[in-house]
């Protein structure tokens, strides 16, 4: 467990609270690796961390990370993109899934048109970091940064997404690029799309351009189910998704290598001005080790958590974001004792 920055050590405590109560058969070792860390003697990863943590642990939980006391948020980016990267994370998996309509800014919404799972490469694109800048500070200044999409990349995190449908009983794949202007890089992506629909004939496959899939999300998100799509794309539709189901507090994600040891976070990031009051939403981070078990095989448990948070939700027994009156020590606690209970 990496607590990190800000309210990453007060939800990660409620999920822990949660798990145990669940009676979860996990065992956490705590590192101190964030803004705490790096402000004291450097250290952002020790040397042979990701190694390590690859080596000795089955799954890494994550809270959050961001401090403004570190204004390039080196340590963030070398943390959070150093496993995705060099633990070759490469899925990106966010469920959204509406718990409550008074949550759901969509006016006439129904509470199953929320439900769909956006399937985001995670390794390469836009965030590769390849790239330069010329002629800097000068009238002149160029900078370029590089999309970079190879067969590999695509191909399996395509393969991914319709493997997750068929696992989990969804019935399509959409996905999504801006082919019609990117042509070489999203090209790419499109006809490997279509090749690997063609292995999978009892998941219909869907294609639509960027723009006009967030268009949908806010018309009709019920034609949705799961969605691939790169990494750049992946990280601004899911915040919109997230709004839909009541916000970042709300959102529960999985950096997965399947077979592998994978990284679990909720997306709500540090929100330094939020620590310490007791007011930080802990349903994501909640969901999010829920998301973890699963993972791990613990499945059943997994569901008890799930229900506890939805009787949560639907009773106002959560933070005021979400329409409740508890602190996030007290919204742990009420879904820690459902779930003991349960």
């Amino acid at each position: 467990m990496l607590p990190g920055d800000g309210i990453g050590g007060e939800v990660t405590a409620e999920a822990l609270k949660v798990m145990r109560a669940a009676g979860a058969a996990v065992e956490f070792t705590e590192f101190d690796w964030g803004a705490e860390r790096y402000l004291k003697d450097g250290t952002t990863v020790p040397v042979d961390g990701f190694a390590m943590l690859a080596r000795d642990y089955d799954a890494i939980l994550v809270g959050a990370f961001g401090d403004p006391r570190i204004p390039s948020n080196i340590h963030a980016r070398e943390i959070l993109l150093g496993m995705r990267f060099r633990m070759d994370l490469y899925a990106n998996v966010r469920p959204v899934k509406l718990l409550d309509l008074a949550l759901c800014p969509l006016k006439n919404a129904k509470l199953e048109d929320v439900d769909f799972v956006v399937v985001r490469e995670n390794t390469e694109g836009l965030y590769a970091d390849v790239g330069g800048v010329f002629k800097q500070g000068t009238a002149d200044e160029i900078a370029v940064q590089e999309d970079v999409n190879t067969r590999k990349g695509v191909e399996r995190i395509v393969r991914y997404a319709f493997e997750y449908a068929l696992a989990n009983g969804r019935k399509q794949v959409l996905m999504s690029d801006k082919s019609n202007v990117m042509t070489h890089a999203h090209g790419l992506w499109l006809h490997v799309f279509w090749e690997v629909a063609k292995e999978h004939k009892d998941i219909e496959p869907r294609h639509m351009l960027a723009d006009a899939l967030a268009m949908m999300m806010v018309r009709e998100p019920h034609q949705l189910d799961v969605i691939v799509t790169n990494n750049m794309f992946g990280d601004i539709l899911t915040d919109l998704a997230a709004a839909l189901q009541g916000g970042l507090g709300m959102a529960a994600s999985g950096n997965l290598h399947p077979g592998r040891t994978s990284m679990f976070e909720p997306v709500h990031g540090s929100a330094p001005p939020l620590a310490g009051k007791n007011v930080a939403n802990p349903v994501g981070a909640i969901l999010t080790a829920a998301m973890m078990l699963a993972h791990l095989g613990l499945a059943h448990e997994a569901e008890k958590i799930e229900a506890a948070v939805l009787a949560a939700v639907q009773q106002k027994k959560t933070t005021e974001d979400v329409g409740g009156k508890l602190g996030t020590r007290e919204a742990g606690e009420w879904i820690a004792t459902r779930v003991a209970g349960s």
